[in-house]
């Protein structure tokens, strides 16, 4: 048994993905444990070329589970779409291939609008965001005012909880922004789009990747972010 952890050490682009790539047929499994679709991993094999923002390099290997992990940050429509694209090119994707944290988060359509709102007000100061919601879901975590993936598995405990998150949310957006709050049925209806297509793929990943462990298997980490942007120790 052989565990490895491929990490950039710049801000990225450091040629992660081609890397996992070239090693995934020796790995049984493909870990992706943080970031979210602001960055891609550019892949091309004989399937064809492929920018994978959210999904492991390693799902073109038959044989190796995909995990996303629970650091992850996910949009479900982004990666429904990705999952889609993969699919129509002949790529398989299943629930035993591809695995999803319970525990990872959920990038809803709001922190979208928050970020690019966010770098408008910034005008000329503005970071530069990739405006994929990714920076203002990180800040929701940790305040503990997030969704996670397992969250959609029951309906009921979602709505309720969504209903006590977005209220809050509508306070920034409305107050500080003066941009047009979401509505509940604004989410019930990107939920009921996309995240029913991802359910059958979530999992509590933590409990399979440690069996997998005990029996041997090989696990490969694949960073998603380079090193110089971790909110401890990159530039901040």
């Amino acid at each position: 048994m052989s565990n490895c952890a491929i990490v950039g050490i710049n801000w990225g682009d450091e040629g992660k993905g081609r890397m996992v790539d070239l090693i995934a047929k020796e790995y049984d499994v493909v870990c992706r444990y943080q970031g979210g679709n602001n960055a891609g991993h550019t892949v091309v094999n004989e399937y064809g070329k492929f920018a994978l923002h959210l999904i492991p390099s390693g799902i073109f290997l038959k044989g190796v589970v995909n995990v996303l992990g629970n650091g992850v940050v996910i949009d479900l429509e982004h990666l429904w779409g990705e999952m889609k694209s993969l699919m129509d090119a002949g790529i398989e994707i299943t629930p035993e291939n591809f695995k999803i944290s319970e525990r990872a988060t959920i990038v809803f359509p709001y922190h979208r609008a928050l970020d690019g709102l966010e770098e408008a007000r910034l005008k000329d100061r503005k970071y530069g965001s990739t405006l994929r919601g990714i920076a203002p879901v990180y800040s929701d975590k940790y305040q503990k005012k997030t969704v996670m993936l397992g969250e959609l598995l029951y309906p009921e405990h979602l709505k309720a909880h969504l209903a006590s998150i977005l209220e809050w949310k509508n306070l920034t957006l409305e107050r500080v922004y003066g941009a047009k709050p979401y509505t509940m049925e604004d989410l019930k209806a990107w939920v009921a789009d996309f995240g029913e297509k991802i359910k059958p793929f979530i999992c509590d990943t933590g409990a399979f990747l440690r069996k997998a462990n005990k029996a041997g298997k090989s696990i490969l980490f694949e960073a998603q972010l380079g090193s110089l942007r971790d909110l401890d120790y990159g530039i901040y």
